[in-house]
Parts: structure tokens; C-alpha cells; sequence
């Protein structure tokens, strides 16, 4: 697999905020996602029928990306037990499900579209990133993990049989804040809630 070129990044100004959204680098992609859920959270418009529904698939992707964030030892070592035996990135799984869920509790109709154009600009080529770096680090077993995995949609059965393979709060504390976001995630949830009345 041939790395695709990224244009030079230009030295200053829009140019460059751009070109670092353009080409993902994870801050700003960080940034957008956090963005999007603020923006539906404050603006939220929320039905009845549609906020317990949105907050259940909140809460499952924050599950599952707990659960990923514990398994993943970048750089280190090749994830593939957990939900890395299911999908390759099930860290943006976690990140579809959390937007989706804020898109149905907020119950507003265009941050569905909304949600599909950042999905569209950020994680292909985030996706493809991350892949060139775990085949350069990884060679031949990343090759053929991901010729049993997809990159997004979970599979029915996991890549060498089901291993829980270890977990560690501490671990998805420290490397990604999971618990942080958590927390984060269940404030907007119970804002959009008291929007209810």
C-alpha cells in the first residue's frame, strides 16, 4: 500500500488552517467532532420520542469507545482483541454512534446531513493515515488483520475467535480521556433534557 502524498503545508494563515483540516490532523478532527456536538447540544430542539432513543445510541458509542480506548496500545502493539477483533476503528464507530445519538436527541433534521459532510471530509483520510502508519509499524500482521476486518463496519465474526485480550481504565483515562468525554457527553445529554421541560 503506497503512502498518498500530502501537499506542503503552507506557513501561515487560512491557507494553513485549511490545509491542517483538509488533511486531518487529529486536533482539528478532534475539534470538529466536539464542535458538532456542542452546536446540536445548544441548539437542540428536542422531541420527546426522539431524545431517549438518541441518548441510548449516545451511551452505547461511549461504551464502545471505552471499551476500544482500553485495548489500544499505540504504536506499541497491534490491537486486534476486544472490539479491534471486530473492526479495525472502533473508536470511529464510537464517534458515528455519539453524533448520530446527539443528531436524534436534539431531533434536529439537518445535523444529519451536517454530520454525513464531516464524516465525508475527515474520516477517509484519517482512516487511510492511520492504516499507512500501523502497516509501516505492524508489516504482515497488520496486512492480514485488515484483510479480516473492515475499517468501520463491525463484522459478525472476530478476527482469530473472540479474546477479551486486557483492558484498562487507566490506560483509556490517560491516553484518550474517555472518562473525561464521558462525562461531558451525559452533561449535554441532561441539558437537551431540560429542554424537554
Amino acid at each position: 500500500m503506497s503512502e498518498t502524498a500530502i501537499p506542503t503545508r503552507p506557513s501561515s494563515g487560512i491557507s494553513r488552517f485549511i490545509h491542517d483540516l483538509r488533511y486531518r490532523r487529529d486536533r482539528h478532527r478532534q475539534f470538529v467532532g466536539i464542535s458538532f456536538i456542542a452546536l446540536v447540544t445548544f441548539v437542540a430542539r428536542p422531541l420527546e420520542s426522539l431524545f431517549l432513543p438518541g441518548a441510548v445510541v449516545v451511551v452505547v458509542g461511549m461504551l464502545i469507545r471505552l471499551w476500544a480506548s482500553g485495548h489500544v496500545k499505540k504504536d506499541k502493539q497491534l490491537a486486534t482483541t476486544g472490539p479491534y477483533a471486530f473492526v479495525r476503528h472502533p473508536l470511529y464507530v464510537g464517534n458515528h454512534l455519539i453524533a448520530v445519538g446527539f443528531c436524534l436527541a436534539s431531533s434536529l433534521w439537518w445535523s444529519v446531513p451536517l454530520w454525513l459532510l464531516i464524516t465525508a471530509l475527515y474520516y477517509p483520510p484519517a482512516i487511510r493515515g492511520e492504516d499507512t502508519k500501523l502497516e509501516r509499524l505492524f508489516g504482515d500482521d497488520w496486512r492480514e488483520w485488515r484483510a479480516k476486518t473492515h475499517a468501520q463496519l463491525p463484522s459478525l465474526r472476530p478476527y482469530g475467535g473472540f479474546k477479551l485480550g486486557s483492558w484498562s481504565f487507566r490506560q483509556s483515562l490517560v491516553q484518550n480521556g474517555e472518562p473525561i468525554y464521558i462525562v461531558v457527553f451525559c452533561l449535554a445529554l441532561y441539558y437537551i433534557h431540560r429542554l424537554l421541560g
